[in-house]
């Protein structure tokens, strides 16, 4: 532990003598900044989408868990008498902390999306709905259906449960996927930072060489490669970083009419997450040099 936090200071110090060990500029240097930083860039999204996918999952499970609709498909001349009936049923239901039939206007507006604004419900055999929602404690569905279909034999209750499970898993999947694919990053970051390690190591195989012919441990020449391609994956990580929040603001704010497309994003303290990054970013490329940098040196041995 002491040597881990030993060579974590001397990373933020730094060291002049063992940093020309390492060549401050060429191919490596470009492939570990743009890694870091393309990687940080689709993290930051990768970590948008799951919150945001988290935050969809509990807005359906709470807001559809506590309604329920029930339709009155009757005769037209019947229809009203029924919906009455419905509705003076609920009033005595234990559980239910409100209904109401929706009026033409309503019903109207919802089938839009898919008939057009000028629907005339007059043309459709269109049922009545009523909108149910239900206290904390939730109501007796099986029991509300018997009542229903003994005095209301045009009521069919939908308690949404049969596609609310599969939304709610559906955005708990894709949650998991968001999570996975950051991830699937970081691997990603930590293969290419060793890659160009190895890199490096490899082109400065002489410069190694006569380093430990005047002395120098393979600890110090290790901390030099390390001490560069951290710094190099961290400062990429910021950039990317900086550069991803500023791409999540400009998305459209969530919204109703937009639905899921429109809700990508961080929430309050969620805004502190991506500051996270970049400092991932420098721990993975501070772990994988380290393990590339002693594996070489034992082979160049």
């Amino acid at each position: 532990m002491r040597r881990r936090l030993r060579a974590l200071l001397q990373i933020a110090l730094g060291d002049p003598q063992s940093d020309r060990v390492v060549p401050p500029s060429g191919f490596t240097a470009q492939l570990t900044l743009f890694t870091a930083g393309a990687m940080a860039f689709l993290a930051i999204f990768a970590m948008a989408l799951s919150l945001a996918s988290g935050r969809l999952a509990a807005r359906w499970g709470d807001e559809l868990a506590r309604s329920s609709t029930i339709r009155i498909v009757a005769p037209q001349d019947q229809k009203a008498a029924q919906t009455e009936a419905a509705l003076r049923i609920l009033e005595t239901t234990g559980g239910v902390a409100f209904a109401r039939a929706l009026d033409r206007a309503e019903q109207q507006a919802l089938l839009a999306p898919w008939f057009g604004a000028d629907l005339d419900l007059n043309t459709l055999p269109v049922p009545q709905l009523i909108e149910v929602i239900e206290e904390d404690s939730g109501f007796d569905a099986a029991g509300l259906r018997l009542r229903l279909a003994a005095e209301v034999p045009g009521a069919v209750l939908d308690d949404h449960t049969q596609w609310r499970a599969p939304l709610v898993q559906a955005a708990n999947r894709l949650r998991m996927l968001g999570w996975v694919c950051a991830l699937l990053l970081g691997v990603s970051t930590a293969a290419m930072v060793t890659l160009a390690a190895n890199a490096a190591l490899s082109a400065n195989a002489q410069v190694i060489a006569v380093l430990r012919l005047v002395g120098a441990t393979d600890r110090f020449i290790a901390q030099a490669f390390i001490r560069r391609f951290t710094l190099r994956a961290l400062g990429g990580g910021l950039v990317g970083t900086l550069l991803g929040m500023l791409a999540v603001l400009a998305l459209p704010a969530a919204s109703d009419a937009g639905g899921f497309l429109t809700g990508l994003g961080f929430q309050g303290w969620h805004w502190f997450l991506p500051m996270l990054v970049p400092l991932l970013a420098g721990a993975v490329a501070f772990f994988a040099t380290g393990a590339a940098a002693n594996r070489t040196l034992k082979r160049l041995a």
